[in-house]
């Protein structure tokens, strides 16, 4: 979106910010404009990353704690008072500070590695076969994905490649639509290292929706009701 609005000269400055932080830690400005990241943190703001991954912030506009509930204000902060804001990010070799995802969301596999998957699934959705996904793994071995196809694509990639079906089910089982997804999950995840390689996957051939539980309203997944749903699927993946 930022890229299509630059394209037509109108200049667009991304920012990040919690209500904790009133509210801006990081800006890209006029002249320094970084597509893919939030820009570097603002005057006064100190920002740097956990051996987790998490964001820290200390600055003069991180709040000074949650009312009447210090429990969850020294839960809020590092010992040497930095705000744990929640999410997992980098900074580029710029200083540019880019989102990879929530620490509450991360993936810890059975060799103690920590995974994100939204920054996984930010790349495959990349590819257009592909309209949604899950990355799962917790406590395995590797990382799996449960994805659903878009099927307005790769219906007629199949009609033109020789592929018979007579429903999506059986579409989606068979062995050259597998061969397409394998390739295309090796073509947008050729840039993780080793560790967040996704080995298997199962395709889906239903919509997740908010009318039947696995989208939030603002149309993300409910990951612990994909882990709850397809449980089944995901265990095939690694017996």
């Amino acid at each position: 979106v930022l890229e299509f609005f630059l394209g037509m000269d109108i200049p667009c400055c991304d920012a990040y910010g919690l209500s904790e932080t009133s509210p801006m830690v990081t800006c890209n400005y006029v002249g320094h404009i970084q597509p893919g990241t939030i820009g570097m943190p603002v005057i006064d703001t100190e920002v740097k990353i956990s051996e987790e991954g998490e964001i820290l912030v200390k600055g003069p506009q991180v709040m000074v704690g949650y009312y009447k509930n210090e429990a969850a204000t020294k839960e809020a902060f590092t010992p040497d008072g930095f705000l744990k804001t929640g999410d997992l990010g980098e900074f580029d070799a710029e200083g540019n500070l880019r989102i990879t995802g929530r620490i509450k969301e991360l993936i810890i596999t059975s060799g103690g590695k920590n995974i994100s998957p939204q920054n996984i699934e930010n790349s495959l959705m990349f590819s257009p076969y592909i309209n949604q996904l899950s990355v799962v793994g917790e406590g395995k071995k590797f990382i799996s994905a449960l994805i659903i196809p878009a099927f307005e694509v790769l219906e007629p990639w199949a009609k033109e490649n020789g592929v018979t079906f007579a429903d999506r089910s059986e579409l989606v089982k068979h062995a050259k639509v597998q061969a397409l997804f394998e390739q295309q999950i090796k073509a947008f995840t050729k840039d993780f290292g080793q560790v967040e390689q996704v080995k298997k996957f199962t395709l889906l051939d239903r919509e997740w929706l908010q009318e039947t539980g696995e989208l939030t309203p603002t149309l993300k997944v409910k990951r612990r009701v994909i882990a709850v749903k397809y449980a089944d699927a995901i265990e095939k993946m690694y017996s």
